[in-house]
């Protein structure tokens, strides 16, 4: 077992999706031929099964015997590879002299690995191992963790087989199983959604100070088309990571993992907008439809419902009932509220406390001028929460207490937008109300099933209730959904709350131009793998930090320092703060 206590980690675990199989009467067949059962085996072995794990961004693991061992970093991914597996060995392993056919069982589990080498061991190994043994013949059975990755994501008919009590484990698991005749290879493949990204539209006004509309614009889109469950739509931060790049569509498709690509242009002069928008198959590099608006500005979220409205229905088939539908919003004052707000967007995403006051500066102005604006609103609660979790003004109490306000009235103004109900989520959680926040984290997630800022919120929560392997597992998805996501700071301390200081230590020096609550961290965490000279080095450049954090100028005695820091790492079990605290006091940072 790791040491979580001195700072001896012995052990590398992360979370995984393990798979493991094995061949159905594998010493009848070799019985009765034991060179041609091999020799079948072995074909199917590196004919298919070695492709599909491939295919589905997975890796074999070892071989032993009749079974095999595989990892994948989704439990998506773990499944869609077992359904094909068990088609395609089915396709190719036909009747032969009278032999039996080859049918290999599969049992798939999330769970916690170690790591040593190439190899994996542990209770999620030995999970999935046992869950193999209760597979029916050419089928799967998969665990109640793996169950809930896949819900709602693959149209797959499961079986619940209840609460298993499965060897060497304590407690029963509930398990969930696949026969072969309930879904075929064409069937998952059908049921997966096409993915579609959106480039960053191109600025063709002539003038640089227009880039934040034409960014505005994409990102707005982007999260429109977020709405549709049956589409999986890359996200903003993929997306712009090839701003600028000359890339064909096909190239963009192929670096983002897409099927669809929506790329265009704007040009904006005085009162009038032209925009072309066009969307591409990549594969075959073909376009699909193409369309040029020249309008006023006024019409230009009716131009945006109607990007939205022929992508999705092209591509789904069907549009659900969502939001926009009949919310053209066209008056001149709520034009001017939201080039505020995109260009206050803007400053929000540097993350920066000059920026920041920008931002905010902008949505005040954006709300004098049209007070119902959820979307004004929401930011601007998100604002002023990062202003009191960064400790960035002398007015706490003030900052806390109107993020929690603009929230309830972002509410209020628009219930159905996954913004509102962050923002609402976070004001929560750091309000002493974690249940609430748990609430409109889930709402939030069911509205927008794509938006990674969701994702990586719920996990800082699951943090906060000693869950981190499930924060870990969030900001993974999150990871998948936007593969270029800075998440490590996530990660970081999902990480450290797990006791897993080294990998603390890795992803939060991954942070570019880290922040002074990313340094205090570094700092604990760094002392509590005993690295005592680099803790000290660390926790000197946070306490340095005084004019990024004005509130620290304030904190004259240990009981400021705690309230400090406990205030922002709401926990719910006080042996989870003290834990905190330890690793900062030993770092040299006066709590």
């Amino acid at each position: 077992m790791a040491d979580k206590g001195g700072g001896k980690e012995r052990l590398q675990r992360r979370l995984a999706a393990v798979l493991a199989a094995d061949m159905v009467g594998y010493s009848r067949l070799m019985a009765n031929d034991e060179s041609g059962t091999l020799a079948r085996l072995n074909a199917l072995r590196r004919d298919v099964i070695a492709p599909v794990v491939a295919e589905n961004h997975g890796r074999i693991v070892k071989l032993m015997g009749d079974g095999i061992l595989a990892e994948f970093a989704s439990v998506v991914d773990a499944v869609t590879a077992a359904v094909a597996w068990q088609d395609r060995v089915s396709e190719n392993d036909a009747l032969q002299d009278g032999a039996g056919q080859i049918l290999f069982r599969i049992g798939i589990n999330l769970g916690d690995v170690i790591v040593e080498a190439d190899d994996l061991y542990g209770e999620g190994v030995n999970i999935a191992a046992r869950l193999e043994a209760l597979a029916p013949p050419g089928g799967l059975c998969i665990s109640e963790d793996a169950w809930r990755q896949v819900r709602g994501k693959l149209d797959l008919d499961w079986h619940d087989m209840g609460l298993q009590h499965l060897k060497n484990l304590a407690e029963p698991l509930r398990a969930f199983s696949l026969t072969p005749s309930e879904t075929t290879a064409a069937e998952i493949k059908e049921s997966l959604r096409p993915s579609l990204a959106v480039l960053p539209f191109v600025n063709l006004s002539g003038d640089p100070e227009q880039e934040y509309f034409s960014d505005g614009v994409t990102e707005d889109l982007i999260a429109e088309l977020s709405r549709f469950r049956d589409l999986k739509v890359i996200s903003r931060s993929s997306s712009f990571a090839f701003k600028g790049q000359n890339l064909s569509a096909a190239q963009a498709a192929q670096a983002l993992g897409a099927d669809y690509i929506v790329e265009g242009s704007i040009r904006k002069a005085g009162k009038r907008v032209r925009i072309a928008a066009q969307l591409i198959e990549a594969k075959g590099d073909s376009h699909i439809w193409a369309e040029r608006y020249d309008r006023d500005m006024a019409d230009i979220f009716e131009i945006q419902d109607d990007v939205v409205r022929r992508v999705a229905g092209t591509l789904v088939g069907r549009l659900e009932q969502a939001r926009w539908e009949g919310s053209m919003r066209r008056s001149e004052r709520e034009l001017e509220a939201y080039d505020l707000y995109l260009r206050a967007r803007e400053h929000f995403v540097a993350w920066s406390p000059a920026d920041n006051r920008k931002a905010a500066a902008l949505l005040e102005t954006a709300i004098a001028t049209e007070p119902q604006n959820a979307a004004v609103l929401a930011l601007l609660s998100e604002v002023r929460l990062r202003t009191w979790i960064n400790g960035w003004s002398d007015e706490e109490a003030n900052d806390l207490e109107e993020a929690l306000e603009l929230a309830n009235r972002a509410l209020r103004c628009d219930e159905n937008d996954s913004r509102t109900h962050t923002a609402l989520a976070m004001a929560c959680l750091f309000t002493g109300a974690p249940d609430k926040a748990r609430h409109h984290f889930e709402t939030a997630l069911r509205l927008n099933p794509n938006d990674t800022r969701v994702l990586v919120y719920s996990s800082r929560h699951a943090v906060f209730h000693s869950d981190p392997q499930r924060a870990v597992e969030l900001a993974r998805q999150a990871l998948e959904r936007n593969p270029y996501g800075k998440f490590d700071w996530y990660l970081g301390i999902a990480s450290f709350v797990d006791r897993r200081y080294d990998e603390a230590v890795r992803y939060l020096r991954n942070i570019r131009d880290p922040n002074a609550v990313v340094l205090a961290l570094l700092a604990g965490a760094l002392a509590m793998t005993g690295r005592d000279a680099e803790a000290k080095e660390a926790a000197t450049a946070f306490l340095a930090r005084g004019d990024e954090i004005p509130v620290m100028k304030s904190l004259r005695h240990q009981e400021d320092w705690r309230a400090f820091f406990t205030a922002r790492w709401p926990f719910r079990d006080p042996d989870e703060s003290a834990h905190l605290l330890t690793a900062l006091r030993r770092a040299g940072i006066p709590v």
